[in-house]
């Protein structure tokens, strides 16, 4: 280019001062897109209301942690509880168990006896009252009961 020293200089400050104008409209360019993006219409939450807000979230979870507390508790007891049914249940299935022999064996007994009373029954005397009357009143009118046994 030119050996002159004056132009040089002329044409580093005119491009130092081209850049400075471009870099300032870059700026002002990102500044307009990120107000039209993310406009401040809402006002930035106080600190005041952040710490109320945790000291909300706070009790909450305090409140929930007794809770599951109470649950765990809750869930013992029910497992306790759950574990005597079933231990009653294993009793009682012994004792139905228990009944239902004795139920058999007096099942049993009673037909052995039912059989008994039939045998009993038939060896019984069959007993056939008979009444004859004599024909004639002076005779003295004799009566005849006769017992037959089979």
């Amino acid at each position: 280019m030119t050996s002159n020293p004056a132009v040089r200089r002329m044409f580093v400050t005119l491009a130092v001062a081209g850049s400075l104008l471009v870099a300032g409209m870059t700026v002002r360019a990102a500044s307009l897109w990120a107000a039209n993006e993310a406009p401040l219409s809402v006002a930035p939450v106080s600190v005041d209301s952040v710490q109320q807000a945790l000291d909300q979230e706070r009790s909450r979870s305090a409140a929930l942690e007794t809770q599951l507390r109470e649950l765990e508790a809750s869930t013992t007891d029910l497992t306790a509880a759950l574990q005597a049914a079933q231990d009653r249940v294993g009793a009682d299935e012994f004792t139905a168990e228990e009944l239902r022999a004795s139920l058999t064996a007096a099942q049993d007994k009673l037909t052995k006896l039912e059989a008994a009373l039939k045998a009993a029954a038939a060896k019984r005397a069959v007993t056939t009252v008979r009444t004859t009357t004599s024909s004639g009143a002076a005779s003295g009118g004799e009566d005849e009961h006769e017992v037959d046994d089979d």
